[in-house]
């Protein structure tokens, strides 16, 4: 495929050439994030990635035949891939692959003339491979992350409303500080009580609805003609077709005897951990909204640093949220600002209700 002249081109082709000179830039970006993340991968998660990197390598070859002489100096990808190839250098975590998932899920290809089929269909099937690793990440960290989440989101709503509450009440700085404080430590423990419970309770109802373990080793005494088996896959699900489909399989022995549901442990996480995380964040969130009154700082002064400290904190949850999940980053964090200031202007209404009632 012969390239277009740039100094006998018209301005639509001089426009289509830089066009393809972005696009190679950007296969070549993409193809060094999958290069540094398999880098930091073995096995299987290697192997993945190193077949996506020489896909992007394909299209980047379909871009240099496009161009030809005009491929020029090369170029620089775009901000957003290259700070992603110099992150999965460094880290290779699951927030690359999330990232890296919307990159694809946005590629430019299905509306392009230029690009073919095949290219749109394999960026459309690259962003399904890269959401299934992403997924592997968010199960090994589900648990721990929400708990952590959940954590600083709560800390930094439910303190700030209670600071800008009682403030609103026409309380002195020491009270306000120390209610700050009590809420801090309060919630905390509470957060962190909860959230074992919470796990080690999901973690045990798992544990009770897998198969018992000697139930196995009934299968070579029973009732071959009555097969009572298959109402053990019925009741976890099969049709009654399925059912004697797999009894009699597993009856031959030609099929495991397993009927357990796939371990959803580790997506759920560990009750200790899940806590420790949970009690950390919610401090460390609950103590930002108290800063200003720590270094003295009172009323209306106080309130507006404590709300634009945790408006900051709020925006950048939402936006790791969003990054993880594969959504939209900046509306995953207005979302949480528009909630958290919510709340917080509920309470500081009752504050003004209470306070005044009280005068």
């Amino acid at each position: 495929m012969s390239g277009v002249s740039l100094q006998t081109g018209s301005t639509a082709q001089r426009a289509d050439v830089r066009r393809w000179r972005r696009y190679l830039a950007d296969e070549r970006a993409e193809a060094a994030v999958y290069r540094n993340l398999a880098a930091r991968r073995d096995g299987e998660e290697r192997e993945i990635l190193s077949a996506l990197a020489e896909a992007e390598g394909r299209h980047e070859q379909h871009w240099l035949e496009l161009l030809g002489d005009d491929v020029g100096r090369p170029q620089r990808g775009s901000l957003r891939t290259r700070v992603l190839a110099s992150l999965a250098k460094r880290f290779g975590s699951v927030f690359v692959l999330a990232l890296m998932q919307r990159a694809e899920d946005r590629s430019p290809y299905a509306d392009d003339d230029d690009a073919t089929a095949r290219m749109a269909a394999d960026e459309r099937i690259h962003g399904e491979v890269v959401r299934g690793l992403a997924n592997r990440g968010r199960m090994r960290l589900s648990g721990t992350f929400r708990a952590a989440v959940f954590g600083a989101n709560d800390g930094l709503v439910s303190n700030l409303a209670l600071i800008i509450g009682i403030s609103a009440s026409g309380a002195d700085r020491h009270f306000v500080l120390l209610s700050g404080i009590a809420g801090l430590l309060a919630g905390a423990l509470s957060m962190g009580a909860g959230e074992y419970v919470s796990v080690r309770s999901q973690r045990e109802l798992l544990t009770a609805s897998a198969p018992h373990p000697e139930a196995g080793r009934a299968v070579a005494d029973l009732d071959v003609d009555a097969n009572e088996l298959a109402l053990v896959y019925r009741a976890r699900g099969m049709t009654e077709t399925e059912a004697q489909a797999h009894a009699a399989e597993v009856l031959r022995g030609t099929a495991t005897t397993s009927t357990a549901p796939t371990d959803d442990h580790e997506a759920i996480g560990n009750g200790m951990s899940a806590a420790v995380s949970s009690f950390c964040f919610f401090a460390s969130g609950a103590i930002i909204p108290v800063l200003p009154y720590l270094f003295g700082l009172e009323g209306w002064p106080a309130i507006a640093v404590a709300a634009v400290l945790v408006g900051i904190a709020l925006l950048g949850t939402g936006a790791v949220v969003g990054v993880l999940s594969g959504a939209s980053p900046l509306r995953r964090a207005l979302r949480q600002l528009a909630i958290g200031f919510g709340a917080a202007a509920v309470t500081y209404a009752l504050g003004l209700l209470f306070g005044t009632g009280s005068a």
